[in-house]
């Protein structure tokens, strides 16, 4: 089942990238979801928290893409290796790597953390 919802992730995820569609995203959240990264001090959650996450990720970029390289899953939980690359919002380019986990209750997203350097893509942001 993770499988699956993964897909479905990546592929909104891919929207959200080119077309800066955050709804499709949002829209697989649990209304309760937790939403986070190591750069953030306090979780989000539900669906206008992954709104609000996936807004703020897509204006730190001008162009931005991400391809997976490993995928890893159980009954539940998802784990997916990434690259990110693209320009920031001021032309410089970004390469950066990480691994987001996903765990799932249902057809939703229940927590999404991901894992990254978050001093790599200071540097280059």
């Amino acid at each position: 089942m993770s499988e699956k919802l993964a897909e479905k992730f990546i592929d909104a995820l891919g929207k959200l990238e080119k077309e800066e569609n955050v709804e499709t995203i949002a829209a697989l959240y649990a209304d309760d979801a937790e939403i986070s990264n190591v750069t953030l001090t306090e979780s989000l959650s539900g669906a206008d928290g992954a709104r609000q996450f996936w807004t703020n990720y897509r204006k730190t970029f001008g162009e931005v893409s991400s391809k997976f390289s490993n995928k890893i899953h159980s009954e539940n939980v998802s784990a997916l290796e990434w690259t990110t690359v693209g320009t920031s919002v001021n032309g410089t380019e970004i390469n950066y790597d990480g691994v987001s986990v996903l765990e799932f209750e249902g057809d939703r997203i229940k927590r999404f953390f991901a894992y990254f350097n978050p001093a790599k893509l200071g540097h280059q942001i």
